[in-house]
This record gives structure tokens, C-alpha cells and sequence, in this order.
């Protein structure tokens, strides 16, 4: 799950209108005289994943007397094209479903619930991630509880990783994989790593290439704030802790120059630098690790420098798979979102994909176990899900405005010309508006 790639938007949209429109028209499974079922499925995800899918679903036909057409977009297609096939009344009997949009889809009729079905069959539900099942679950009001209306595709631990050649060459000490940095640890072992390697008088190696809508997260949370209260009803941004995390934030560029400056990210943004080889520390997701087999340099995984709290944290991502309440063979439907998350065939096929970690807890101890192949420190990954990770905020909320509001404004702060105290006082009352809206959107719904 390419979560660098995805944006939340706030588009469960007229989701409500959209879903109501056509929660009475049939999808787009079909049969043949002669018995046969198909079922369609849809997903998103890039060359490797797809080739992934196609082997494992190709494995599921030949288990299972049914055919399964297979829709794959792009990233930032899918949404879209789900909605309009919504709209339309022809929707895949299975598919990916965002955690954000979980609470509407079941309030507008769109996904089955499958806990019986589920707590029924063979597997171990207890041997799946405690965290990916319970994203899945909702009781009508709030996600974690309740029903099960589709399993995890994935897990998605965000961790930091590390250029190892890179350390080595500086003769520092690689990091600690249990004990993470201070934030002033932190900073002078950046300081160490961001250099003019070639004496032109201009930098060409920089420590960080942190995203502020993928990485704040970690920094915020090890500091003890955070953006919504735990009763999910108010926005908490505008506290000292906060503040403190955001200045921090933007410090490493504007007071630390540890960052690519502006006109170094229009020449070339900092991915392509961590690609490069030019920045020691950048976040990574195990969907990466297919694209990250081919670096020229070694990378590991290391726990986030931690806050006031002394503790790393940072988010877990997740897809779910759900089934379509209409579909016309909903056994069938419920069969091979089981397959793709819980069997051991069909996860092993993803996890030598290198796009995911086995979301099956044996098979990802096992795993992550092997600590020649690179990342060497797959059990950071681990750790996250079973110890640091949480989910982001807009998980658990009825959709995702108010906390997209947050990042609409915020380049003068990473720019240095604002204070992070004075935006966040600014942009409290605007995000606490949305998401009363969101809470009044919920109540209609139910």
C-alpha cells in the first residue's frame, strides 16, 4: 500500500449520495449457463503488486470452481473509478476499501458484512494483525468494535530508514535498533551526515527529506500531542506539545539546514535524492521494498527519534478487502478475500512480491527473522505493529476535511514565516468546524 501516494480527501465526498443512488442496482458478476461463476475484483497498486495478484487469484481459480475478472487502477485513479462504478450500479463484487471510508460505506449499504462467514470458516482469525482486523470492524458508531465487514490486505508499518553506506563512510555509529535517538541526538548526528561532498561550495548530501503530511505524524505523537482527543469530538493541535513537535518539524530545514532547501526540491525532490543516494534518513513502508531491492546504496531500518514522551512513534497504515452487499456470489466473494488475506499461499505470494509484510503473525515472525537480506532490521516493522504504531487520525473519523485542513496552509511555517504556535491557533477552529460537520454527516447516516 503506497501510502506516500495516496491523499485523504474529504470526497466520502458525496459518498452518502453517491452510495444511496445505488445501493438498489445490481453489480457487475456474472454466471454462465453452464454453472461457472465469476466475480470481479478490484484494486490499486503499481507493476509489481498487480503481478503479484494475478499469480495469487490464478492460484484461487484453480482451488475454487469460480473465474475472477480483475480491474487494477493506479494509485490515484482508484477512487474515483470506485465511486463512478458505485454511482453506476456496477460495482466489483470485491475491493479495496480505505479506512476512511469504512463508516459511510456500511451506514449507505455498500459492503456485506461478513462475520459470520468469516468466524465460520477454517483459519485463525486470532493469527491476523489484531490492528488490520479491528480497522475492519464497525458497530454503527465507532471503527474497532462490531461487525466485520472485510479483512486487511495488508499492515502497513511507516518506518525510518537509513542509508547504511552512508554512516559508514562518516564513521558513525550505525543506530541503535532498540534504544531511538533524542530529537537533539538526532540532530547532530544530521548535522554529521549533511556535507558538500565535492568542495564546490554548494551541499549535495543532506540528513532528511522528511514529507510533512507522511512524517509529522512520528514527531507530534513522541512528544506527547496530538490532533483529535480520544473521544474523536475535538481537535487538540493547539497545544504547546504540538507546537513544540511542528517548530522541530521545521527547524531541521530553516535553523538546521539538515533539509534540501526550496530551489534544491524544485531541481529534484528528496525521493528521488533518497534514491539517489543523497539523504541518509527517509521514511519506509514494506510496499517500498520492491523499489528499494534495486538502490545502489544498503538501507536499514531504525526506531524514530523520540519527543518528550522517550518513545518512537508513527503511524500504521492499512487496506482492507471488502465484499459489495449486492454481489450475486457472495460466498464465493467472502472465499477470496479470505484467500488474499489469511492463506499462506496467497500471502506468500505478496510477501515475495516485497510490497507487503504477511499480515499471518507466525509467518511474519518467521520473516522477519531473516536478517541477511535487506533490511536487515525487518523486525522494526514488527515492532511497529505489535508496539509504537498507531493508526493516523482520520482512520477513525466519519471522513477526512478537517484533518486535510490542516496541511492546506502550512508552507509558511516549513518556510519560516510563521511561527508553528501562531498557525496552530489559527487552524484549530477551522479544523474543529469540519469536523463537526463530520459528526453531524455521521448522525444523519445512522
Amino acid at each position: 500500500m503506497n501510502i506516500k501516494k495516496v491523499i485523504f480527501s474529504g470526497a466520502v465526498l458525496g459518498l452518502s449520495s453517491l452510495v444511496l443512488g445505488a445501493c438498489g442496482n445490481s453489480n457487475n458478476s456474472s454466471g454462465d449457463d453452464s454453472g461457472s461463476k465469476e466475480i470481479t475484483f478490484m484494486f490499486r497498486g503499481g507493476e509489481d503488486e498487480k503481478k503479484a495478484y494475478e499469480t495469487a487469484i490464478k492460484q484461487f481459480e484453480e482451488e475454487n470452481d469460480v473465474s475472477v475478472k480483475i480491474i487494477a487502477t493506479d494509485a490515484d485513479q482508484y477512487a474515483t473509478k470506485l465511486q463512478a462504478a458505485i454511482s453506476g450500479g456496477n460495482m466489483p463484487d470485491v475491493f479495496y476499501v480505505e479506512q476512511s471510508n469504512l463508516m459511510a460505506y456500511v451506514d449507505n449499504g455498500v459492503l456485506l458484512d461478513i462475520t459470520d462467514e468469516i468466524e465460520n470458516s477454517d483459519f485463525d482469525l486470532s493469527n491476523i494483525w489484531e490492528y488490520g482486523v479491528n480497522s475492519y470492524r464497525y458497530d454503527g458508531e465507532k471503527v474497532g468494535s462490531g461487525a466485520l465487514y472485510g479483512l486487511p490486505k495488508d499492515v502497513g508499518p511507516f518506518a525510518l530508514g537509513y542509508n547504511k553506506d552512508m554512516f559508514k563512510e562518516a564513521g558513525i555509529d550505525l543506530p541503535d535498533t532498540d534504544t531511538p535517538y533524542t530529537w537533539d541526538e538526532f540532530v547532530e548526528v544530521s548535522k554529521q551526515l549533511t556535507k558538500d561532498s565535492d568542495g564546490d561550495g554548494n551541499l549535495d548530501q543532506w540528513a532528511t527529506g522528511f514529507n510533512v503530511n507522511w512524517s509529522l505524524q512520528a514527531f507530534v505523537w513522541s512528544n506527547g500531542a496530538d490532533w483529535i482527543n480520544e473521544a474523536k469530538d475535538t481537535v487538540t493541535v493547539d497545544t504547546p506539545e504540538f507546537a513544540e513537535a511542528l517548530q522541530w518539524f521545521a527547524d531541521l530545514q530553516n535553523v538546521h539546514e539538515l533539509t534540501p532547501s526550496i530551489s534544491d526540491a524544485q531541481t529534484l525532490d528528496t525521493y528521488q535524492r533518497w534514491m539517489n543516494g543523497e539523504i541518509a534518513f527517509f521514511p519506509v513502508g514494506p510496499w517500498d521494498m520492491s523499489t528499494y531491492a534495486g538502490l545502489d546504496f544498503e538501507y536499514d531500518l531504525m526506531p524514530w527519534p523520540a519527543g518528550s514522551t522517550g518513545e518512537s512513534a508513527t503511524y500504521i497504515g492499512s487496506l482492507g478487502i471488502g465484499v459489495a452487499s449486492k454481489t450475486k456470489h457472495p460466498e464465493e466473494a467472502v472465499k477470496l478475500v479470505e484467500y488474499l488475506s489469511a492463506s499462506e499461499e496467497g500471502q506468500q505470494q505478496l510477501v515475495d512480491a516485497q510490497i507487503q509484510i504477511p499480515n499471518l503473525i507466525d509467518m511474519a515472525e518467521e520473516w522477519a527473522s531473516d536478517t541477511d537480506s535487506v533490511p536487515n532490521n525487518k523486525q522494526e516493522f514488527i515492532d511497529i505493529v505489535q508496539d509504537y504504531g498507531r493508526a493516523l487520525p482520520v482512520a477513525t473519523t466519519y471522513n477526512a476535511e478537517w484533518y486535510d485542513e490542516f496541511f492546506i496552509n502550512i508552507q509558511p511555517v516549513l518556510d519560516g514565516d510563521q511561527t508553528a504556535a501562531d498557525y496552530l491557533k489559527e487552524v484549530q477552529p477551522k479544523m474543529q468546524e469540519k469536523l463537526d460537520s463530520a459528526i453531524r454527516q455521521q448522525e444523519t447516516a445512522r
